[in-house]
């Protein structure tokens, strides 16, 4: 046994139709697919309207803008409206994505069933991922769950978490030396807060200072 009805929402022809191949090479032959994430959604809610509803969505995270405008830009933004309509819905994220945190609120957020990165041998990979998932269980690319196990283990320090609050509360990085000299923390040296904010990024797998911000205002950290 396996999903009957599998809906896929990717915005490159290429993809979708390797996905469309990795679906048949798993006797799944009731395939759609979408290139844009309002219709998307709009099949979803034909489908539970006409009583046959999808076993499977399988979605991209970034779609590219074009002459159609669309109410929902993204894969993230499709899955939070899915999981509105139909709850129950499995859904694997097929992405090029590869930060710990953006894939780890995925599946604590969102719950998601699956991750795959688009990567060498992603079709295999996605072969597994729908038959796990089809068995009950979560499915994360292999070479993703080290880096999520370390980003869940790191613990931020009292320095970690007092420079971050500093600059949640808008103070410039370059601000943040005087303070910590005026209150006696060490190290001071702003070539130090530098290494640390580089280094706790690097591990929690943000680009920038405000998507560390926003994180640990999510994480009840400060």
């Amino acid at each position: 046994m396996m999903f009957k009805k599998v809906l896929i929402a990717e915005d490159h022809e290429s993809s979708n139709i390797s996905v469309q191949k990795t679906l048949k090479d798993l006797g799944i032959l009731d395939a759609h697919y979408v290139f844009y994430c309002d219709d998307a959604l709009t099949r979803i809610q034909k489908a539970l309207k006409s009583d046959d509803p999808y076993d499977l969505l399988l979605t991209d995270l970034s779609f590219e803008k074009d002459h159609n405008e669309q109410k929902i830009s993204g894969g993230t933004a499709l899955i939070k409206a899915v999981r509105n309509l139909q709850p129950s819905l499995k859904i694997i994220v097929f992405s090029a994505e590869n930060k710990p945190a953006v894939i780890d609120a995925l599946f604590t957020e969102l719950t998601i069933n699956g991750y795959v990165r688009k990567a060498r041998n992603d079709a295999k990979d996605l072969k597994r991922a729908i038959d796990t998932i089809y068995k009950g269980n979560k499915y994360i690319s292999v070479d993703l769950k080290q880096t999520i196990k370390e980003k869940n283990s790191y613990e931020l320090t009292d320095y970690d978490i007092t420079i971050i609050s500093l600059l949640s509360q808008g103070m410039l990085q370059k601000e943040i030396p005087i303070h910590l000299q005026q209150n006696n923390i060490k190290p001071s040296g702003l070539s130090s807060v530098e290494k640390r904010f580089n280094l706790i990024k690097e591990v929690l797998g943000f680009s920038n200072n405000e998507q560390l911000i926003a994180y640990c205002k999510d994480m009840g950290i400060i």
